[in-house]
């Protein structure tokens, strides 16, 4: 089954620890995914953000980096997708817009494999950069 939805590293943490904290149309679009069997996309970068935000000496400790990461990794709903020089050369043609670069290679992931963003991030969503479940 091909994904269709890529989540923003924020949507991570509360699809797996707070689905209280998702948009109604972000929880639909997540559920329909998981029902439908279709894995939902992660990019790499998203790794090493959830582990600088919930790792070792973090104010963050309600999630611990190590138990997101092997979640994730565990998960076959998940589907991690790697930097690759395609994303990268994404990123350098998006503009400077969006000026984090984390944000910038999920944007571009999205981009390159076709995929629509579950993000709440307002500067995304302005940047009409790519499609958005919002």
């Amino acid at each position: 089954m091909i994904a269709r939805l890529l989540l923003d590293t924020h949507i991570i943490v509360r699809w797996l620890a707070a689905p209280k904290k998702l948009s109604r149309e972000q929880l639909r679009a997540l559920r329909q995914a998981v029902r439908a069997r279709e894995p939902l996309a992660v990019s790499a970068i998203s790794l090493l953000e959830l582990a600088v935000l919930f790792g070792e000496g973090s104010v963050r400790t309600e999630f611990p980096a190590v138990d997101l990461l092997r979640q994730l990794e565990a998960d076959p709903a998940f589907a991690i997708l790697p930097l690759t020089p395609e994303v990268v050369a994404e990123v350098a043609a998006m503009g400077s817009y969006l000026r984090d670069p984390a944000d910038r290679a999920i944007v571009a992931t999205a981009r390159v494999h076709k995929l629509r963003l579950v993000t709440s991030d307002q500067r995304i969503i302005e940047s009409r950069l790519t499609a958005i479940v919002g």
